[in-house]
């Protein structure tokens, strides 16, 4: 039985990983020495077990998880896998990875290693790496591929990388309108295989402009003398080259595509796009806005040099550190206050605590809402209202519990009043501060989720301070 027969996909690569750290700590005091079809150097019959293991396991990884493995692992580890991967299959593994981590693969790749990674990959795929490679490598692949294919990357590279255009793959099946399904039957079995992800051929006239799309479920049911035209889909979802990827993704989703065509300004068609790129454009674009909540810049290599991670974290640890003096400023105002009714130093913590969790969890809803385009400018502020309401009903029932709790510590009806007032006044602040910091956001041209986390929780912070001491000090005094 397999030892693994229990364990999930995921789990299976955990385990995989802890057994590749171990042996990869074997054979670093000699990493040096180390080449992928020679054992020469090794002394060591533990050396030699440890490398024959490691290369059998690397050698049977898909690309992807072999991406994953090279992000888990420090610099020196991470090369030493990397010289042991399967050569044919590194440039899928470039495209898998991280932009930080490809960074410091292709750093440590000599020219002809580079040139041999780019040289399985498809035209789409040579130009989606191409930014990322030395300007004399992307020259030369270029060079070695046939006028067809050098005009498809070279177009595909005029696109940014937030546009359909650059995303599109030129792998595609087409047809004529005025053919019989029998002949499109055999024209589809002439094909060695047929593209990734066809789940519908393209119609097309004699311009190569779009007409419609053929299910590949409807034509397998269909009367194979019935033309195309009669069973084909005219009602197609297409792109536009320039059409924004985050939002074809969000088409994607809606409609449940698994291909769409991409069209040019006269529907003549020009390549297709596919699930598999849509769905990696949505988890960056929520890994890049977990990130800028966090007030990161940009993705970062886990095990990257001291230096490069403070570079990526450090103007918005300054901004914190700028609002936290606020805050103390704030408290300071009210020294007297504090001095004269000690229970307001323990209570207010939880007035502000409260305040930056029902910011987050606001703005966490909006900043979703606008990334899948459910929330226009109209409705931001009917959104304000609502949450407003949302706010001014836990204000109350909390800040009603919170009191009663202040009253039975501290024996003083004033104290449980003020609680319930500043911590509905501070939730209130809060909803409407998580509406705005995004929408305000947005309208500046700004990724909504930039900083919001660390902003909402400033803004609480600081305004529950003040919110709160200053009721004690007007009615408590």
């Amino acid at each position: 039985m397999d030892n693994h027969g229990n364990f999930s996909e995921q789990e299976r690569l955990h385990l995989d990983t802890d057994h590749i750290c171990e042996l990869v700590a074997t054979l670093l005091p000699v990493a040096e020495y180390i080449h992928s079809h020679t054992q020469s150097y090794l002394q060591m019959p533990e050396q030699q077990q440890a490398l024959a293991e490691l290369i059998a396991i690397l050698h049977e990884l898909h690309p992807a998880d072999m991406a994953t493995l090279l992000e888990s692992l420090p610099l020196q580890e991470r090369m030493l896998v990397w010289k042991l991967a399967t050569p044919t299959e590194d440039g899928e593994v470039l495209l898998e990875v991280s932009d930080p981590v490809r960074e410091t693969l292709i750093e440590n790749m000599a020219q002809q290693e580079l040139l041999a990674a780019v040289d399985n990959l498809d035209a789409d795929e040579l130009a989606q790496l191409a930014p990322d490679l030395p300007k004399e490598v992307v020259y030369e692949a270029i060079s070695s591929r046939d006028e067809e294919e050098r005009a498809q990357i070279t177009a595909a590279m005029s696109f940014e990388d937030n546009q359909v255009g650059a995303l599109m793959d030129f792998e595609l099946v087409s047809i004529r309108a005025d053919v019989t399904c029998e002949v499109v039957l055999r024209y589809l079995r002439r094909f060695e295989r047929l593209p990734n992800h066809t789940d519908k051929i393209f119609v097309v006239d004699n311009y190569d402009v779009l007409q419609g799309v053929l299910p590949i479920r409807s034509l397998l049911v269909a009367d194979p003398d019935l033309l195309v035209s009669a069973v084909m889909a005219d009602d197609v979802v297409t792109f536009r080259p320039e059409d924004d990827a985050e939002e074809a993704a969000a088409a994607f989703e809606r409609y449940d595509l698994v291909t769409a065509p991409v069209v040019d300004s006269n529907r003549k068609l020009i390549g297709r796009i596919t699930v598999d790129e849509m769905v990696d454009v949505i988890r960056e674009e929520s890994e890049t806005d977990m990130l800028n909540m966090a007030g990161l810049r940009e993705e970062e290599d886990l095990f990257a040099p001291v230096v490069d991670s403070v570079k990526n974290r450090w103007i918005w640890l300054a901004v914190n550190l700028c609002t936290a003096f606020v805050a103390s400023r704030v408290i300071g105002m009210f020294e007297n206050s504090i001095e004269k009714i000690v229970a307001l130093a323990t209570l207010m913590p939880i007035v502000a605590g409260i305040g930056g969790n029902s910011g987050n969890q606001t703005i966490t809803m909006i900043v979703r809402a606008m990334t899948s385009g459910q929330i226009s400018n109209s409705q931001a502020w009917r959104l304000l209202r609502k949450e407003e309401g949302v706010a001014l009903v836990n204000g109350i029932i909390w800040g009603s519990v919170m009191g009663i709790v202040s009253y039975f510590l501290y024996h003083s009806v004033g104290i449980g009043l003020v609680m319930v007032a500043a911590m509905t006044l501070n939730l209130l602040l809060a909803a409407t501060v998580g509406v705005l910091i995004p929408v305000c956001m947005q309208k500046a041209g700004r990724d909504p989720a930039l900083g919001s986390s660390v902003l909402i929780t400033a803004v609480t912070d600081s305004g529950g301070f003040f919110i709160f001491l200053g009721l004690a000090t007007l009615f408590l005094l």
